[in-house]
């Protein structure tokens, strides 16, 4: 909370170099010589994460023990989530969150030697500290609350990418899609700084912004929803794509194959403001007459081919949003039957329901937004001639 009124370009937090937990941190502590001398080299991630399990063991012998007492001890992040929750997400998430757990499994599998070459510095077993639950712990610690630092090169480390940083207080900082931050490692203060960009009242809570992300990023990567997100979306699947196209078009194949090598196959969502120019493009292109198919490329670049085309992809995309609305329905009684069954799933739970309940305001946005075009379209044809009709984005 501000205590004093924040104006635009003011210094939120200026956070010293010093503060910031860096691979360089790692390298310079005790680990510094186990993985200085560890081939194949460890990543810059690993580093990071093997310190923290490392100095959460150490409890009150930590210099860090002040930070990573304000560190959750669990998280929200879907690679967190029982199986049975993570079945009830959307099909995307559900994939990438399959992704990410398969990610994480291997990096455990790979670091087990590395793990145990640290015994000498515990008295414990080291599998009883380097579990997979604690490097999940420390991934999603990285994961969710580093900042971003220009590529640093560090000898005894593999040649990923090394960019990510723990900042100890200025991570408590909360996300909100609504206000914009500049935020950046001042190389001449040597600090890390955040400047507001749009102001702040007097006790009012300060804000910073991940990113214009939508609600499935968000949870994917930081484990939560932002109710009435701006940026939310709901995206569409190749299979629901073609599902209420005519299963006789000879011309199908050719067709997804060409939205497919421009790049039209994916990120195909509804927004607040409807259905995005890239999926009412990509259904445009789907929608083509047999004789009207030598224009794909004018479709792609946005042009109108005809009235006839204009309707049919208009019909289908209401057809489309009609039967993600019934999909949402559908599984928001899923999970609220779950959340009486399963207890202790409850709070895993409800973060799902609020993901879904989002996805299911935005498709009511985007159901309206089309049949108000679609009524505009009977009256007026010529309306619909340039993309910003429905969808922005």
């Amino acid at each position: 909370m501000s205590r004093t009124p924040l104006r635009e370009g003011q210094m939120i937090i200026s956070l010293p170099e010093s503060c910031l937990l860096t691979t360089e941190t790692v390298i310079r502590s005790y680990l510094g010589v186990y993985i200085t001398k560890w081939k194949p080299r460890p990543s810059p991630l690993l580093a990071l994460c093997t310190f923290l399990v490392s100095e959460r063991h150490a409890g009150d012998r930590s210099l860090w023990k002040p930070y990573l007492q304000i560190l959750p001890k669990t998280y929200t992040c879907p690679v967190c989530l029982e199986p049975e929750v993570v079945n009830l997400l959307p099909k995307a998430l559900k994939a990438k969150t399959e992704e990410q757990r398969a990610h994480v499994q291997k990096l455990f599998t790979s670091c087990r030697d590395f793990f145990s070459s640290l015994q000498p510095l515990f008295v414990e077993p080291i599998d009883s500290i380097f579990s997979y639950s604690a490097l999940l712990w420390a991934w999603c610690t990285v994961n969710t609350r580093a900042v971003y630092l220009r590529p640093r090169k560090q000898e005894c480390l593999s040649a990923e990418p090394d960019t990510c940083a723990l900042a100890p207080y200025l991570d408590l900082l909360n996300h909100s899609p609504h206000v914009q931050v500049n935020a950046a490692f001042n190389e001449k203060t040597r600090c890390y700084e955040i400047r507001t960009a749009s102001g702040c009242r007097k006790h009012e809570e300060v804000f910073i912004c991940y990113g214009p992300h939508d609600n499935q990023r968000l949870l994917l990567e930081y484990g939560f929803v932002s109710p009435c997100n701006p940026h939310a979306c709901v995206y569409v699947s190749r299979d629901t794509l073609v599902k209420y196209l005519p299963s006789t078009d000879k011309q199908m194949n050719k067709k997804i194959s060409i939205l497919k090598d421009h790049g039209f196959i994916e990120n195909l969502t509804f927004g607040w403001d409807g259905p995005s120019w890239r999926l009412l493009t990509a259904l445009k292109l789907l929608c083509l007459e047999a004789e009207k198919f030598t224009c794909w490329k004018k479709v792609l670049l946005g042009e109108v081919i005809s009235d006839a085309n204009e309707k049919t992809s208009l019909d289908v995309a209401q057809k489309i949003c009609h039967h993600l609305l019934e999909e949402s329905s559908a599984m928001l009684q899923r999970v609220s039957h779950m959340k009486d069954e399963k207890v202790s799933l409850v709070s895993q739970l409800a973060l799902v329901e609020t993901l879904w309940r989002e996805e299911l305001k935005v498709l009511q946005a985007s159901a309206e937004t089309l049949a108000s075009v679609h009524t505009s379209y009977l009256a007026s044809p010529e309306r619909l001639g340039s993309p910003p009709v429905v969808g922005v984005t």
